[in-house]
């Protein structure tokens, strides 16, 4: 009997967040994988290094590819001059974007995907965690790490995949949005706010993407909208009698003694994630989840365990009067939400909201403006950016009166230095307050969970 070849890849630029992910879940598969980069970080750096596949050497070498690989996969920062993609091109070898691969691998799968420019990870989450709570086996990618789950990629025989869709260029050379290259059969967008200035540069531009995500819906697919959003139901008027369209509103919902209840048929049900916005999130979940055979008993049963995704509504620590959370919140819509979340839940305490401004789009002068009035649910706030991670051109980076002015807050605090953004969060008084954190990046390295430690100490 004749032994089948074992199917092999290489990843150039491997040490991405999704990249290794990747690279873990195929050779967990049983292909044989190999990959190389310029530098790779932590957590990325120890997890290929646990899994067998952390490149010997940093660096590019055109050695690494052979006329033997079944595919190349690029990763974002693999661009047009890298030796081993001009060696894989001489070659004439499949190249393939990590979008494009994964839909490679799920060609006989039933693909979701799951587009938005806020809540796709959070609602990707809770429809993997009701699947997981219904014994259903099924593949996914998410750009989060979530509870009982030891991956962000999964690739195995399961018929259906949940994927988080993100509309940003798939690869430095591809520059078609990546939830267009999963070619999807039930697609669900969450809502649209302008974000990524650096690759769409008008807002007209922006949403144009999502129009075309929604038309393209296979005959006798599925579109599920978001009702509370303006922008996605224009794109929703768009009828179209060979798909099916469902919209959602806000999960009713009641918050008692600072827990949040859904208003369902049988009565109360008790979560542990709150705010409008994650009543949004999870009704489109439960929305979806009814397309492919979860009942509402299943999903309500399920989701009172959900405890939300890493970095998303993340509590550090908390005593009786005072908490401290992490959220990924960083664009406008997300900063608004969040902050308002917390607000609504603990009307009763003091908010201190701390937002990084990380991203290219946050540190744009033009986009800056779009900030306005984002944190007006706080009772407190302050910015932290730093001018030498500012990658704008001279005539678009932002200054600390850039920032005062867009925010429209009184008694905005902008900070440049970490240190002194530290010792400012450690002199204030916690009594009957929250401190909500929110950045995309990592505050210069701070360490939140000792701040956190030393706030709900001196509140004992």
């Amino acid at each position: 009997m004749i032994s089948k070849k074992k199917e092999k890849v290489h990843f150039i630029a491997i040490g991405g967040s999704v990249m290794h992910s990747l690279a873990i879940a195929l050779k967990m598969k049983g292909l044989e994988v190999t990959g190389s980069d310029d530098n790779i970080y932590n957590p990325s750096k120890k997890r290929l290094e646990d899994h067998g596949l952390l490149p010997k050497k940093l660096g590019w070498d055109e050695a690494h590819i052979s006329e033997d690989l079944d595919a190349v996969i690029l990763g974002m920062h693999a661009r047009d001059e890298n030796p081993e993609l001009r060696r894989a091109r001489a070659l004439g070898l499949p190249i393939y974007s990590f979008p494009e691969y994964i839909r490679k691998q799920s060609d006989d799968k039933q693909r979701i995907v799951i587009a938005g420019s806020h809540g796709k990870t959070t609602i990707t989450a809770m429809i993997m965690h009701v699947l997981n709570y219904a014994n259903r086996d099924f593949d996914y990618v998410v750009g989060a790490h979530l509870d009982g789950f030891h991956n962000i990629v999964k690739l195995s025989d399961a018929p259906i995949i949940i994927i988080e869709g993100d509309e940003y260029f798939s690869s430095a050379l591809d520059k078609t949005p990546k939830f267009l290259n999963y070619e999807h059969h039930i697609g669900l967008i969450s809502g649209i706010a302008w974000d990524h200035i650096n690759a769409y540069e008008t807002v007209d531009e922006y949403v144009k993407q999502f129009e075309i995500f929604a038309d393209s819906t296979p005959k006798g697919g599925t579109l599920i909208f978001c009702e509370e959003d303006d922008m996605a139901m224009v794109i929703a008027s768009n009828q179209r009698t060979d798909v099916v369209q469902l919209h959602y509103p806000v999960h009713p919902y009641v918050i008692k003694n600072e827990v949040t209840y859904l208003k369902t048929e049988t009565g109360l049900v008790p979560i542990k994630v709150f705010g409008q916005h994650n009543m949004l999130n999870l009704n489109g979940a439960r929305r979806l989840l009814s397309r492919i055979g979860i009942t509402d008993d299943v999903f309500y049963e399920a989701i009172s365990s959900f405890e939300g995704a890493s970095k998303r509504l993340q509590l550090l620590k908390e005593s009786r009067n005072t908490s401290v959370f992490l959220d990924f919140a960083h664009a406008p819509s997300k900063v608004e939400a969040t902050t308002s979340a917390f607000k609504e839940r603990y009307s009763r305490r003091k908010l201190v909201a701390c937002l990084e401004l990380h991203t290219f789009s946050s540190l744009n002068k033009k986009f800056i403006n779009n900030y306005q009035d984002t944190l007006k649910a706080a009772d407190e706030a302050c910015i932290y950016f730093n001018p030498q991670n500012n990658k704008q051109k001279s005539d678009t980076k932002i200054d600390a009166q850039d920032v005062e002015n867009a925010f429209n807050f009184h008694g905005l605090e902008i900070f440049t230095n970490i240190e002194d953004l530290e010792n400012c969060i450690l002199g204030k008084d916690w009594q009957d307050s929250n401190l909500l954190l929110m950045s995309s990046g990592h505050f210069g390295n701070m360490d939140l969970l000792g701040i956190a430690t030393k706030i709900i100490d001196s509140t004992n």
